[in-house]
């Protein structure tokens, strides 16, 4: 068989300030053509397994375009049609095709396009035909939208929350494809909107028990795949909100059955699934004299979701308990960056450290700082993947160590500290701009995770979120939105 291959991902926030250019894509790297494992976040790890996949069946496996950005606003309209236009052109080189895979996001919006992957979908559907199968792996924080449901084959999310299963469902779209395109079978998906807004880390109950029934519901008779849309709460689109999708063998009715009772499953959990936040004050009480770390996420300012990653609070509240070894990072402020890179290390220098982004950002922390870490090319290590973050610092204020990036990017390892000479042993706590894709790597450090309120972008009060053209009728605006699932 020939496959296609192709990768086009950014997750919008709508609220967010930040414009998504094509120097955005550019700074994460666009690849056009063979994509290493390990680069590109995510993307390499997922098209290496198809590529694997592809070499074991003997299959032809050509590969595309692939570009990610860092979470930030709406795509600028020109840079949106320029990567669309490339990406459709690998498409049409590489005809006539048995499948096209696509890596997406699911909550890509540009100016003018509320659903990018449905449009994106679509364009390849009328390139490739209606034999040729075409599926998508989604980021489970994704809009899933009619457009996608209708124009795709076979669609697969993430199951986990942090995504530490990339290549896992890479491998099962790949053999649901593969199956539909020799004919042996037929997919058919039905998805239902659960009517909910919120934020389901998968490493805990009760979200942990109702990702183990996906793989329960796999196993019936004529069940290809479940999958669980958590949403994307800052992306004001029509299609926003949580749902669930069921992939079927030939037979809508099962699918749609399936869909529901999950969706029932999902919408009787929607008052135990409500985020449990805390304060600084509450977070930073009853610290244990010794023993393992804890860990404080900064979710609110989390890049990951489009936040600036400059925000102050966390930063201030560690600067004002001089007796207390703490650790901060990643604070993005290439300014501070800059100016210790020319002090040198060893150098003790005044710095004004973030709310530099604007309102969603605080207020600028002034301190007396010295650098003890430089790099021009500083990374953290995830697993396999190598996350460039650009020139950095390390920099000591009395008890708490911060460091500084240059590449807003949200904090997913202990290395995006220890590669800069950071010891983190010594912290009594750690702060991440993170809202839980740190604890895939962090919680080897320590299970005493904290998420914590600081009044940074990504507000969590999700029933006030300033939403246009959402749905109003979703939990926790409305408390029992959709009856027919209790």
């Amino acid at each position: 068989m020939k496959i296609f291959s192709s990768g086009l991902l950014t997750e919008t926030n709508t609220f967010s300030r930040f414009e998504t250019t094509l120097e955005a894509f550019e700074e994460y790297g666009i690849v056009r053509g063979p994509v290493a494992p390990g680069t590109l976040v995510s993307v390499g790890e997922v098209v290496a397994q198809w590529r694997t996949l592809a070499a074991e069946h003997g299959d032809a496996f050509h590969e595309g375009l692939y570009a990610t950005a860092q979470p930030a606003g709406p795509v600028r309209a020109a840079d949106y049609a320029a990567l669309r236009t490339e990406l459709l052109q690998a498409v049409r080189a590489a005809m006539p095709l048995d499948i096209a895979l696509l890596f997406l996001h699911g909550a890509m919006v540009a100016e003018g396009e509320d659903d990018c992957e449905g449009d994106l979908i679509h364009a390849v559907r009328a390139i490739v035909g209606p034999r040729c199968v075409i599926g998508v792996e989604l980021d489970p924080h994704c809009h899933l939208t009619a457009a996608m449901t209708q124009g795709a084959d076979a669609i697969v999310l993430m199951r986990e929350y942090p995504h530490t299963d990339y290549a896992e469902r890479a491998a099962e779209l790949f053999r649901l494809c593969r199956a539909a395109a020799a004919g042996d079978t037929r997919p058919v998906m039905a998805a239902v909107d659960c009517h909910l807004a919120g934020f389901y880390p998968t490493t805990s109950q009760p979200m942990r028990g109702l990702v183990d029934v996906l793989a329960e519901m796999e196993r019936r008779p004529g069940i290809l795949s479940a999958s669980l849309v958590h949403g994307f709460p800052w992306g004001d689109v029509a299609d926003a909100g949580a749902k669930v999708l069921v992939v079927a063998d030939g037979d809508a009715q099962l699918a749609a059955q399936a869909a529901q009772e999950l969706a029932r499953a999902f919408y009787r959990l929607r008052h135990a699934l409500v985020p449990k936040l805390v304060t600084m004050d509450e977070a930073l009480r009853d610290l244990p004299a010794d023993g393992p770390p804890r860990i404080l996420a900064d979710a609110g300012d989390n890049p990951g979701g489009g936040a600036p990653c400059d925000h102050t609070v966390m930063l201030a509240a560690l600067l004002a308990r001089p007796g207390l070894r703490s650790v901060m990072g990643m604070i993005w402020d290439p300014e501070a960056v800059q100016a210790c890179m020319a002090a040198g290390i060893g150098q003790s220098l005044k710095l004004r450290i973030g709310g530099k982004a604007g309102d969603t950002s605080g207020a600028p922390v002034e301190v007396q700082a010295t650098v003890l870490g430089l790099a021009g090319q500083h990374a953290q290590q995830v697993g396999r993947i190598h996350d460039p973050l650009g020139a950095a610092a390390w920099v000591r204020c009395g008890t708490v160590d911060i460091v500084l990036i240059s590449r807003r990017t949200q904090t997913l390892s202990p290395t995006a500290f220890t590669n800069l000479g950071v010891p983190l042993h010594e912290a009594r706590v750690i702060g991440v701009k993170s809202s839980h894709h740190y604890h895939a790597e962090f919680s080897k450090l320590s299970s005493d995770c904290r998420i914590v309120e600081t009044g940074a972008a990504l507000s969590m009060d999700f029933a006030r979120l300033p939403y246009r053209k959402r749905n109003p009728n979703f939990f926790p605006a409305v408390d029992d939105p959709a009856p027919e699932l209790s």
